[in-house]
């Protein structure tokens, strides 16, 4: 999850540790870490979430049901995969999450805007999929309000969820993402589909770990994910037809 996928996933990069850092570009701009000003949108003025000091691992008991759970897809858009993921989603109406990584996101924009007018979530997975805790306090702030800038220029909101590259969180991650006004988002299944292991092991995995309230991680980028493609194909209406329903997490009250 890197989200990667789990705390030894694969970059938006490429797979095998974490990818290289790249040039961090300019500090995110002031209104993104102070308070806004009237010009601001209006959905940004709300309440902060509070800062947490663990990342939320199942979906939120406002939200969960006795046959609820969720769908993540990490480190895209990628145009070789994600519309593959997305055409399966919306053969069964179901809605997912996507957590983009910003140098995917910028490069794709036709993609965001397609996961927002067709009821997906987009969550922020920083902008190069780097190793948090080894990052500067100000290399993070760029690395997630530029992402959250680069949404939010392209589909008119912000992400409201955050995810740590490779489950890696730190107190300065949970804090910038709250400031950002986004909550952690972790998971409970995690499909290691980043290590390409087959089709058959992915729809397994899946299948195995089906439970209400579960939060399954998966990818759409970071390598050759036509494995999760396929076994998306599979898997999906497997979970429907033993009466699971695929929903999205509500944000926690502030």
């Amino acid at each position: 999850p890197g989200a990667a996928g789990g705390a030894a996933g694969p970059g938006a990069a490429g797979a095998g540790g974490a990818p290289a850092l790249r040039p961090q570009g300019p500090p995110p701009t002031m209104y993104r870490l102070q308070p806004m000003t009237s010009e601001a949108p209006a959905r940004q003025t709300a309440a902060k979430p509070a800062v947490r000091t663990r990342p939320i691992l199942e979906l939120p008991a406002a939200t969960s049901t006795a046959n609820s759970m969720v769908l993540t897809f990490d480190d895209g858009p990628d145009p070789r995969y994600t519309p593959g993921i997305l055409d399966t989603l919306a053969r069964h109406r179901v809605r997912a999450m996507f957590f983009v990584c910003g140098e995917m996101a910028t490069e794709n924009r036709d993609l965001l805007r397609r996961m927002s007018a067709e009821g997906h979530v987009i969550g922020n997975h920083t902008w190069t999929h780097p190793l948090i805790p080894k990052l500067t306090r100000p290399a993070l702030a760029s690395e997630i309000g530029r992402t959250s800038e680069v949404v939010q220029e392209t589909v008119g909101e912000a992400p409201l969820w955050f995810r740590a590259p490779y489950g890696a969180w730190n107190r300065a991650a949970f804090e910038l993402g709250a400031e950002l006004g986004m909550e952690p988002l972790a998971w409970t299944v995690d499909t290691l589909d980043w290590t390409e292991p087959g089709t058959t092991t992915i729809v397994s995995r899946v299948l195995k770990g089906a439970a209400p309230g579960v939060i399954v991680l998966s990818h759409d980028a970071g390598g050759n994910r036509s494995q999760s493609v396929q076994a998306l194909g599979t898997y999906l209406p497997q979970l429907l037809a033993r009466g699971y329903r695929m929903t999205l997490p509500k944000l926690p009250p502030r």
